[in-house]
């Protein structure tokens, strides 16, 4: 099978890694990158020493700097492509393969920022918006780039409409140590890999302040139900947030120490700025530009998220780390259903 990683960040080198050193698939893999100056270090040095430091690149991953326009025009060559770019980059690349017969997935999570009198939109919006005959779908599910790199147990969902797309990535990427599970419900797995990054900024936030175990639980389950109100209001099963991609997710990007959203809150609780944590981290931390996109969504919808919402005040500068903890614990005694 002929795969191309469209993007050398952490994930879609890691995801390179997994499906090249998986001998029994026998996957020939290009890993592909815009800039050719990071292309020719990942050559010369035979790992992605910005991404993932000291993880070998398997000898049989090609790595490529082509211009995107001749990746496009040989699409057809490859049986799979994987756009492993941030939420920002996805239109762009969506409508420069809007006419592929090639199935194509993306590995991003969370909302595409607003435009005036734009919503943001999910990576299933944005297909069906700029290349709606694509056949796609998104890879997703709990899992840090160095563990899947490091071939530790895996486990991610293969979330599209289309049964081919799903069967290509259980093919593609389904080893001793990753499990690829299917699932139809695009709206659902990509709702769960969008909030769960902002419900993770508010438990670093909880931990940072030392709030303890009681709470982190709390804000985990109350989080869990805002994710799921919000998912179904656009359209998903509820089956799907207590899976892999929803509850799965979300406990690990909320207590894992490889997760960046969880350290923006942990650094936010430390009194940093958001633009000091942001430069330090040097990976893009999807939660912080996805949170003001889910809240917008979720009031246009009527879906009251409010841990989502105290996220937001902390991270444009309105409320104080303690005051965005006091406003939750403030709320009025409510169902445990609503």
């Amino acid at each position: 099978m002929k795969i191309i990683v469209l993007g050398g960040g952490a994930w879609g080198t890691a995801l390179a890694i997994g499906a090249s050193r998986n001998a029994a698939a026998g996957h020939a893999v290009t890993l592909w990158l815009r800039d050719p100056a990071q292309a020719q270090a990942l050559l010369r040095e035979r790992q992605n020493q910005r991404y993932l430091p000291g993880i070998a690149l398997p000898d049989n991953l090609t790595v490529s700097a082509e211009p995107l326009a001749q990746v496009v025009a040989t699409v057809a060559d490859f049986d799979l492509v994987v756009l492993a770019t941030p939420m920002a980059g996805l239109r762009d690349l969506l409508t420069q393969f809007h006419e592929s017969a090639t199935p194509l997935v993306w590995l991003c999570k969370g909302f595409e920022a607003g435009q005036p009198g734009r919503p943001g939109m999910l990576g299933h919006e944005i297909q069906t918006q700029v290349a709606p005959g694509l056949r796609a779908g998104v890879l997703s599910g709990p899992s840090f780039a160095q563990e899947v790199a490091l071939g530790q147990p895996t486990a991610l969902v293969a979330a599209s409409a289309h049964t081919q797309v799903r069967a290509l990535l259980v093919q593609a990427f389904h080893s001793a140590s990753l499990r690829v599970y299917g699932n139809e419900d695009v709206v659902g797995v990509e709702v769960g890999g969008a909030v769960k990054n902002v419900l993770a900024i508010a438990t670093g936030l909880c931990d940072g302040l030392n709030l303890g175990l009681n709470a982190r639980a709390a804000l985990i389950t109350r989080g869990l139900a805002e994710m799921t109100r919000l998912g179904l209001a656009l359209g998903a099963r509820a089956d799907t947030f207590m899976g892999l991609s929803g509850l799965g997710d979300l406990v690990l990007t909320a207590t894992g120490d490889l997760s960046r959203n969880r350290r923006v809150g942990l650094e936010l609780a430390q009194g940093k700025t958001l633009a000091q944590v942001v430069a330090a981290l040097g990976h893009v931390a999807e939660g912080v530009y996805s949170a003001r996109t889910v809240v917008q969504r979720a009031q246009t919808l009527g879906v009251d998220m409010p841990i989502a919402q105290g996220v937001v005040g902390l991270l444009d500068g309105r409320m104080q780390p303690a005051q965005a903890v006091a406003a939750l614990m403030a709320r009025d005694p409510a169902s445990e259903g609503g």
